[in-house]
């Protein structure tokens, strides 16, 4: 941060301050004002499209002092990216002031994400005794909605949603007193002025008499069995009593989803430890403002409440969160139990946000919906994340972390869009030092998310003040993320392969601009030579990529009928063995097909090579009878791991060809793991030994990368990679060969983080 010289002690002295970062709607300008008043500073204080600005008069001391304190006491949610001071003349005006925001200029100011209710408004929710006891929209300047509810910046209430609530006298008092935490908070409300909940049939009309509380007529209906909608900050959950098999049953049923796990919301942390194991690690991740999903290992000796079996259907995980509203408090401390509370969707469409369309969406699905007439302006999914190696880690970066951005380790010579892939989808918009990941869209194969992304990409330029100049896209020719950035007119489209995003996405998050060492292990990804690849080793910065090596490429028996049928990937990767294979039980249970699919591969026949890792792990979990088909992404993979014994184990041994680059031999770990079957070694062991010579068979590449081209830092990136058994396992054998390894935190690893590395690469190429 660059402060002006001041160059006198006694005299008074005027400086201009320029705050920018997350400093709009998380009460800035009162902070600024209560510490200009303490220090007996004269000036004023505002909100622009660019940030906070500030005139401080005063002698020296006090400025100093001032500058040190706008960032270390700023506000809990309040985060400064840069400040600048410069003087100014003295006018010996008196008094400090807050300004009306100045709406001219282009935006630039960052817009803070959602965060969950603080202390001292639950207190006042579930216990204060006041007019706001009770009350499901209870905020203050240091919780509550924002990026949900923000239309436009500067961050005033005109520019959200919640401009048609006008406040009433008591709320007003407490916006315009500086000794308020309310000071400048925009969505604050009350019973008399705020929003309102309702609790409505499916067809719209209510449920309620005269008086009833909504809160509790929903806990009674959840307790008899009923699916209720529940409109949250970024859309409708769709819960059911977790407890209540039936009810869990039936809502798996009506959202044609068959096998993913739902989530959890617990009402506190000991309930969490209850039903599954909270580390403290764990436990600050819970408790975050952003309040994500949380991967928990479950506990399966006497939990605290039986959750019905259809929650999560045979997983050694529960995905668990803590209240973030205050709706979502007073209705489980009034239910007593855990809640299932899962996107308010048919599986694969985009999350309902608006009233009479969730009315419509969800009719075949759930009976009642509870919910309250403030707007949500754009829709947003739950953040998803897990501990590893006691850091947390972002599966899914979404509701509470966006829009914050990520600070590049280059600054853009023009404006970058960045696409994303297929699936998992965000995009990323950037200029200058920072790149703004979108919320997680989804699967643009589904015409209604693809219908989202695109209004999302329009609010966030509208948002962001952004119109690119460069939109960068994956090779992929079919992705529908390719086509709308060659459809766009008057901007230059930059290929990026995507592999080599995944590596650039890791790079940029820890603001690396060096050559690396690349593992990019996915599902697929369309190579830059046409074929499908998916176990990488790459050679790789910002800018450009060589591919050093690769997983030996095996068919896909029937293409992308293989990705959903992991047994057609035990097909191929056993017929690249050869020979007859009696005794293998998956290929007796699919004998019909076997042979005639084996000579399509054998002739080339719908059978396009791939050296997907991705792959690899689903021609193994089919050998081991876990997953003959798939239901949900990764889903082979993730039951083969949370079989795995754990501890450590010798992995199997892989053979590594080195002409012209490395071809990492994955049959190899299939063999072994064949043999292991056939004499008749258990599951778990072959899993762990599995996993073990996969790491193994990573470790041995980057040593041999190493050798040729003196790198010593090793980024890990792609979906595989989200196994923390794989991750771990590597982790340790390339620090202990004395490795620098980066691996992914605050952005996705799987295809979430890819718009990020496209906008990083594409930047890149755009200085040289």
């Amino acid at each position: 941060m660059a402060y002006g010289v001041i160059a006198d002690e006694t005299a008074n002295e005027r400086l201009a301050v320029r705050v920018a970062g997350v400093v709009q709607g998380v009460g800035f300008r009162p902070f600024v004002y209560t510490l200009a008043q303490r220090l007996h500073l004269h000036g004023h204080v505002g909100n622009d499209t660019e940030g906070v600005f500030i005139e401080a008069e005063g002698p020296r001391a006090a400025l100093d002092v001032f500058l040190c304190a706008l960032d270390l006491e700023r506000p809990p949610l309040a985060v400064i990216d840069s400040m600048t001071a410069a003087p100014l003349p003295v006018t010996g005006a008196p008094g400090f002031s807050i300004m009306p925001s100045d709406a001219s200029g282009p935006p630039a100011a960052q817009v803070a994400p959602d965060a969950a209710t603080c202390e001292a408004c639950l207190d006042e929710t579930t216990g204060g005794g006041g007019r706001r006891q009770g009350y499901a929209f209870t905020n203050c300047t240091h919780c509550g909605p924002r990026f949900t509810i923000v239309r436009n910046v500067p961050y005033d209430r005109p520019h959200t949603t919640m401009a048609g609530f006008a406040m009433c006298g008591d709320c007003a008092g407490e916006y315009a007193d500086p000794a308020d935490r309310r000071f400048h908070a925009q969505p604050v409300c009350c019973p008399a002025c705020g929003p309102r909940l309702s609790l409505l049939s499916m067809d719209g009309s209510s449920l309620l008499t005269a008086g009833a509380d909504p809160v509790a007529a929903t806990a009674r209906l959840l307790r008899g069995g009923a699916i209720v909608a529940i409109k949250g900050l970024g859309g409708y959950h769709l819960a059911v009593d977790a407890t209540h098999p039936e009810a869990a049953a039936r809502l798996r049923a009506a959202k044609h989803r068959e096998d993913k796990p739902f989530a959890l919301m617990v009402a506190d942390l000991s309930e969490a430890a209850g039903i599954a194991e909270v580390e403290p690690a764990a436990a600050r991740l819970l408790r975050h403002p952003a309040r994500p999903i949380v991967l928990l290992p479950r506990r399966t000796r006497h939990p605290a409440h039986r959750i019905a079996e259809a929650v999560a259907p045979g997983c050694g995980e529960l995905g668990l969160m803590l209240p973030y509203t205050p709706l979502h408090h007073l209705l489980l401390a009034t239910l007593v139990r855990p809640l299932v509370m899962t996107s308010g969707n048919v599986s694969d469409e985009p999350i309902a946000y608006r009233d009479d369309d969730a009315l419509t969406q969800l009719a075949g699905i759930a009976d009642v919906t509870l919910t309250h007439d403030r707007p949500i302006h754009l829709r947003t999914d739950d953040s998803v994340a897990r501990v590893v190696r006691g850091a947390p880690t972002l599966l899914r970066r979404s509701r509470g972390y966006v829009p914050r951005p990520v600070r590049l380790p280059i600054k853009l010579r023009r404006p970058v869009l960045g696409c994303g892939a297929a699936l998992k989808n965000t995009f990323c918009l950037a200029r200058g030092e920072f790149a703004t990941l979108s919320h997680h869209v989804g699967d643009l194969t589904n015409a209604a998310t693809y219908r989202a992304y695109t209004e999302g990409v329009g609010h966030f330029e509208r948002l962001l003040g952004i119109t690119p100049e460069l939109v960068a896209h994956d090779l992929h020719p079919d992705y529908p993320s390719t086509a709308y950035a060659l459809e766009r007119d008057g901007v230059e489209a930059v290929g990026v392969q995507h592999h080599h995003a995944h590596i650039a996405s890791c790079l940029a998050e820890h603001g690396e601009r060096e050559p690396v060492i690349g593992v990019a292990f996915d599902g697929l990804g369309y190579g830059d030579d046409g074929t499908l690849w998916g176990g990488e080793i790459l050679v790789a910065d910002l800018a450009a990529y060589t591919r050093v090596g690769h997983l030996a490429t095996v068919p896909m028996p029937g293409g992308a009928a293989a990705v959903r049928e992991p047994w057609r990937m035990a097909l191929s990767y056993l017929d690249a063995l050869g020979g007859e294979l009696p005794g293998v039980a998956v290929a007796q249970r699919h004998a019909h097909a076997w042979r005639p699919l084996r000579e399509a591969v054998r002739a080339g026949v719908n059978a396009p090579l791939t050296s997907s890792a991705g792959r690899l792990f689903d021609a193994v979990a089919a050998l081991l009878d876990l997953r003959d088909e798939v239901t949900y992404e990764g889903q082979a993979a993730i039951e083969l791991e949370q079989v795995a014994q754990r501890g450590e184990v010798a992995g199997y041994p892989a053979e590594i060809a080195e002409d012209p680059v490395l071809t990492l031999r994955g049959a190899d770990l299939v063999r072994a793991a064949l043999t292991d079957r056939l004499a008749g070694v258990g599951t778990p062991q072959i899993a762990a030994r599995f996993h073990a010579g996969v790491a193994d068979l990573i470790v041995n590449a980057c040593l041999l990368v190493r050798e040729r081209h003196g790198l010593h830092t090793v980024a890990l990136s792609g979906g595989v990679f989200q196994n923390t058994l794989l991750l771990g396992r590597t982790l340790d054998g390339l620090t202990l060969s004395g490795f620098r390894v980066l691996t992914h935190r605050q952005v996705p690893c799987n295809d979430g983080g890819l718009s990020l590395g496209q906008v990083a690469v594409a930047g890149a190429r755009d200085r040289h």
